[in-house]
Order: structure tokens, then C-alpha cells, then sequence
């Protein structure tokens, strides 16, 4: 069931999503060569802890995993494609990484991620990050009253395959509310003109994860969480949370 937002609830998810906006902003700010994975993920559990606000990924449990998620962040690097534990890994020269945070805040929740590099990049990470970024843009311009789902995932998909990448097909973009999951699930890739109709009120994270080798092939890792690319390639990791209004998509959690 899609659950429909009124204006006042839409703006207590723009303060939490702003939260998880301030969060990101510090963790890239952070990321450098020789700082590991745990280390970024205090440096986010401090602006939530600053804001007065949770986590909605500690604990975290959905029915494939074996385990509760252990951080606020997921942090994934290199083949890593989304759900990276943060380990006491610490990042090297030219590695490629993907930082998804989540807030909680007075009942509401905010979802983002962003992909960077660490010291000197590959030019082909660039156009990657690059590419992930556009479809994500992509994405929310299609995020209008009137169309549809299937018009996000076309517009994405669009991109993505454009650029020669491969996309994920289990795992996309999905309503958010008072839970960080909620109905519809938004795929990122599909027919345009298809699937649910966007009305005002609606509130999607909006995710396109691609892989570099331009095969949808993935696998989990050992630790039950982290999905990465069965090639070894790269893989970039871009999201918001948009809310479909009458006068247009707003990002609740623009940096």
C-alpha cells in the first residue's frame, strides 16, 4: 500500500533528510587515503547523533540477510556494488566508493548515497560516477504528477545503458515514509508509461547502481550483505529522496 504524504509530513522528511545530506557531506569531506571504513562510519553517527537523530540502517534486518546490518553506513569500494559493511578496510589511492546513509527523524525517514573517488581517479571511474549521477537526475525529472513508475525506471535505464553499464535486477529504487522501505518499489530499468501512476504526495528513494563491465551479474558476499560484480569491475551507487509534487519533484535530500 502507497502511503500519501501531506505537505506537513513532506516537509518533517526534508529535515530529516537533511540530516542524511549533512552526513554524506562529512563522510566525503573525511574519506582519504588511510582512513578506514569504520572511521567514516562514526563520522556519520555523529551528525545523526548531533541532530537528534537514528539510524535506520543499524540493525536492520530484511528477510536475505543473516544478520542485523552493524552501521549507520553502508560503505562500498571498488567491485562493491550497494550494502558494504564498513570494515577496519582503509581506503587507498584511486579506490572508488560508495557511502549509503539513512535518517531518522521525528518519525520520518531520509535515504541518500553517493559514489567519489579517493586520491587520484581513473578517468573511467569519472565517467562512471558521472554516468550514475545523470541517471539519477534522469530519474527525478521523470518524477512528475501524472506519470508514471515505469517512466523512472525508463529514464534511468535509459542512461545506464547508454553509458554501456550494467544494471541490477533485483534491486532498485523503493517508496520511503515513516519506514525506509515502504511500497512502490521503483526498478531502474522498464517500459515507460508503465506501472504505478505518480501522484502528489508520493515519496520515492530513487537509486540507479550500475556496473562498469556492462553485465547485471552480481553476487553476495561472505558476509551476507555486500553485492558485488561477478566481472570485478567498478560499480557507482547514486540516490535521493524525492517527493512527487504538483509543482514538481523536490529532493529532500539535496547537499
Amino acid at each position: 500500500m502507497v502511503e500519501l504524504k501531506t505537505d506537513t509530513s513532506i516537509e518533517a522528511m526534508y529535515e530529516a533528510g537533511q540530516v542524511v545530506g549533512r552526513a554524506l557531506t562529512a563522510v566525503q569531506k573525511a574519506a582519504a587515503v588511510g582512513v578506514s571504513l569504520l572511521e567514516l562510519d562514526e563520522v556519520a553517527r555523529g551528525v545523526l547523533r548531533e541532530a537528534g537523530a537514528s539510524s535506520p540502517f543499524l540493525g536492520y534486518r530484511p528477510s536475505f540477510a543473516s544478520t542485523p546490518f552493524p552501521a549507520v553506513i553502508c560503505a562500498s569500494v571498488n567491485d562493491a556494488i550497494v550494502h558494504g559493511i564498513p570494515t577496519d578496510y582503509r581506503l587507498r589511492d584511486g579506490d572508488l566508493v560508495s557511502i549509503d546513509c539513512g535518517a531518522q527523524l521525528g518519525g520520518w525517514a531520509g535515504d541518500s548515497a553517493i559514489s567519489f573517488t579517493v586520491g587520484r581517479p581513473r578517468p573511467a571511474d569519472v565517467r562512471l560516477i558521472e554516468t550514475a549521477e545523470q541517471a539519477l537526475a534522469a530519474g527525478i525529472a521523470a518524477a512528475v504528477v501524472g506519470n508514471r513508475i515505469g517512466d523512472i525506471a525508463h529514464a534511468i535505464g535509459t542512461v545506464c545503458r547508454g553509458g554501456g553499464y550494467g544494471i541490477m535486477d533485483d534491486f532498485g529504487g523503493h517508496g520511503i515514509g515513516r519506514r525506509m522501505h515502504e511500497d512502490p518499489p521503483v526498478p531502474n530499468e522498464g517500459r515507460p508509461g508503465r506501472g504505478l501512476a505518480l501522484r502528489h504526495g508520493m515519496v520515492l528513494a530513487i537509486e540507479p547502481m550500475l556496473i562498469a563491465g556492462g553485465t547485471d551479474e552480481y553476487h553476495a558476499a561472505p558476509d551476507g550483505w555486500t553485492l558485488k560484480t561477478n566481472d570485478g569491475s567498478r560499480a557507482a551507487h547514486t540516490e535521493h529522496t524525492v517527493a512527487i509534487t504538483d509543482a514538481g519533484p523536490r529532493v529532500l535530500t539535496a547537499r
